[in-house]
């Protein structure tokens, strides 16, 4: 070894005694520069004619290795300077990643989620660097990336505090600053365990224990700093310009109970300022228009001790999810659809033949009736499969769309639980579609327009994922491959752009998702399209095809809004509670001045009931200008005031939530304007 570089960049005479991993060569950890100087050795032996497939179809070839940033530096500079990360034949691959043969490679920057997970992951880093740097004593846990940030758990004595998190925060924006390149090192097993127990880092020794013996143990170091990381992360700290840490909880370790309770540091980052800046704004929106605040303000639903995860809905509420229902069932009998009802609770057997029993169970609430199994439904579809059984069916017949609105229970963990987004029952807007094989296309781009429909109605954009067969499945490798076609197809004759969800699929069968876009720009995912050949096969269904021969047919399950409790709780967010007129639970107020006035407040109220609008009359002694801010406050879409010379003229005085004080009107005026607008359903 005596011809190496010592670390300190003299010529080493002796044996180096340090491990690989800390070994240099012109500023090269040496285990990177061996591998580097193995294909570069085999590359002049033999000289490749590699092809490599870019995301937009373009062929390029190279006569040699290229890492992944060779291979963005080709195509231009810019986008070397702003890649995170790259897919190398679908898989995410660090920018370091030595490409070899053929490939299709996609180049990630933050705009894409492969880029923002690499992005926000070297945070983390430097996180955990910041932290160690100012508390040396403290053990490093995990840090993974997750959705619009990070987290990094930490063994502390204490938990930190807002003033330490300010102080982490200043020493992360030092790091950045220093711009420390990010190194990437692999060790044998023996030699990682013994490097993270000199560290004095139980929870990474741990870690690395319980990886597989064949593992690949790989460690990312940036200055001073080193951990134990699968990847992939930046090339430099000096990428992340735009930090912050957001908050401070508690997590158990692996998250049991049993273990040791860990401090976790959450936060985000951005590759600019600006953008950092919007989310925060975002974020400080989100939190006045929290459906759990806005539900108990506008009286529409409470959650209670008595029934963790089980909404309460008010009566205010029960107007809201009323006219969601309505609305449903005009919108599906316009579309061919029939509505049924099946019950709440059935034995094991169906759901064993279903495969819920077996795929599951662990979701579902049991219970025993007569020494026989039974389970609270957490789904429509075996009960829609039994009410098919109930007649013969002709390919004349098909397709039948049968619709219901059914409430399931599913269980959740206490702490997922969140006001009306995650409970543990809910009614859920299915409809199953049977049909022939021939008709699936026809009948998904009817669901598709369907579902475009509903959301163009309350106002949101969405983009479409197609997720495939997940790991814990049925069925044959046949049958899933012509139901993914068949979505697959139907998404590209109707010139849909999708991304592809590898492995989100049900049991039993793959599905189109739609993520629906809120007013401040958050997504959530509501309608769905599941393509099943499983269920029809293990519940024997049949129809007479035109030759008399008994067929098999072919099931969509489908949602448009998913669970209609999240649904308004997605809807209450959405609008700031400012629902539209023909949504909201009281659409006009009527506040007389004084008690003088309240008989003609009530003749008022009585012709707005008359003519089907949702009306209050406010008779409390209060001055006027308090009712009316109270109004405001309750979201009401119209105030009508009344008072000596609206009687006078026969009249009312209008206030609209869209334009505020618009004066006396006739009251035959202010009514057709209100219907036209619940009529039309029109958006503020």
């Amino acid at each position: 070894m005596s011809g190496f570089l010592n670390n300190k960049g003299g010529t080493a005479g002796d044996y180096d005694s340090r491990p690989f991993s800390e070994r240099k060569v012109d500023g090269i950890f040496l285990l990177q520069k061996i591998a580097l100087s193995k294909a570069k050795n085999h590359m002049q032996k033999e000289r490749l004619d590699m092809k490599i497939t870019l995301k937009d179809n373009v062929v390029k070839e190279f006569d040699s290795a290229m890492s992944v940033l060779d291979i963005a530096k080709s195509i231009s500079e810019g986008l070397a300077r702003n890649a995170c990360a790259g897919i190398v034949d679908g898989e995410v691959k660090d920018l370091r990643y030595v490409v070899d043969k053929d490939a299709e490679v996609s180049i990630c920057t933050f705009e894409d989620e492969a880029g923002k997970l690499a992005f926000r992951h070297t945070t983390s880093h430097i996180l955990a660097q910041a932290v160690k740097r100012l508390y040396p004593d403290v053990k490093l846990a995990i840090g993974p990336a997750i959705a619009d940030g990070f987290y990094y758990d930490f063994d502390k004595e204490k938990a930190f505090t807002p003033e330490e998190l300010e102080a982490i925060e200043a020493e992360m924006k030092k790091i950045v600053k220093e711009d420390l390149p990010i190194e990437r090192f692999e060790l044998p097993r023996a030699e990682a365990i013994k490097y993270m127990e000199e560290r004095e880092e139980p929870y990474k020794v741990e870690l690395i224990q319980d990886l597989p013996e064949d593992a690949i143990i790989s460690f990312y170091k940036q200055g001073d700093f080193t951990d134990l990381c699968a990847g992939p992360h930046l090339m430099s700290t000096k990428t992340v310009k735009a930090i912050k840490l957001t908050s401070v909880a508690g997590a158990y370790w692996r998250g049991s109970e049993k273990n040791k309770m860990l401090s976790r540091i959450y936060g985000t980052s951005y590759p600019k300022a600006s953008e950092l800046e919007a989310y925060l704004t975002m974020i400080e929106e989100a939190k006045k228009r929290d459906h759990r605040k806005l539900g108990k303000e506008l009286k529409l639903f409470t959650m209670l001790e008595e029934g963790p995860g089980f909404p309460f809905f008010l009566p205010n509420g029960m107007v809201l999810k009323n006219t969601l229902l309505d609305y449903w069932r005009q919108i599906h009998k316009e579309a061919g659809y029939v509505e049924v009802s099946t019950p709440i609770i059935l034995n094991r057997d169906l759901w064993y033949r279903s495969g819920h029993w077996e795929h599951y169970k662990d979701n579902m609430y049991t219970t025993v009736i007569d020494d026989e199994d039974y389970a609270v439904k957490p789904m429509n579809c075996p009960g829609g499969m039994l009410i098919y059984k109930q007649d013969m069916h002709s390919y004349r017949d098909l397709p039948i769309r049968m619709g219901e609105i059914g409430l399931v229970h599913r269980h959740e963990k206490s702490g997922a639980l969140h006001g009306l987004m995650r409970v543990r029952c809910f009614n859920q807007d299915d409809a199953h579609i049977f049909m022939t094989p021939e008709q699936i296309k026809d009948e998904i781009s009817g669901v598709i327009r369907l579902i475009d429909g509903v959301y163009k109605q309350f106002g949101f954009k969405y983009h479409i994922e197609l997720s495939t067969r997940p790991e814990d499945s049925m069925g044959s490798d046949e049958d899933w491959e012509i139901a993914t076609d068949g979505l697959r197809n139907a998404l590209e004759e109707n010139h849909i752009e999708y991304t592809v969800n590898e492995g989100d699929g049900a049991f039993y069968g793959p599905k189109i998702d739609f993520h629906l876009e809120d007013s401040i720009g958050r997504t959530w995912q509501c309608g769905t399209i599941q393509l099943d050949m499983q269920m029809p096969e293990r519940f024997e269904l049949e129809y007479t095809a035109a030759d008399g021969s008994k067929k098999r047919p072919v099931m969509i399950h489908r949602v448009c809004f998913g669970s209609i409790e999240r649904f308004i709780g997605i809807l209450i967010e959405h609008f700031a509670g400012q629902f539209p007129t023909w949504l909201a639970p009281v659409q006009v107020k009527v506040l007389p001045i004084s008690e003088k006035f309240a008989d003609y407040a009530k003749e008022v109220a009585d012709k707005l009931d008359a003519a089907g609008i949702r009306v209050q009359t406010d008779n409390r002694a209060e001055k006027i200008g308090y009712k009316i801010r109270e109004a405001r406050n309750e979201r009401v879409p119209y105030i009508i005031v009344v008072g000596e010379k609206d009687k006078e003229v026969n009249k009312v005085s209008l206030r609209s939530r869209k334009n505020g004080e618009e004066g006396q009107m006739d009251l035959a005026d202010v009514i057709a304007r209100i219907q036209e607008e619940v009529r039309t359903k029109a958006l503020d």
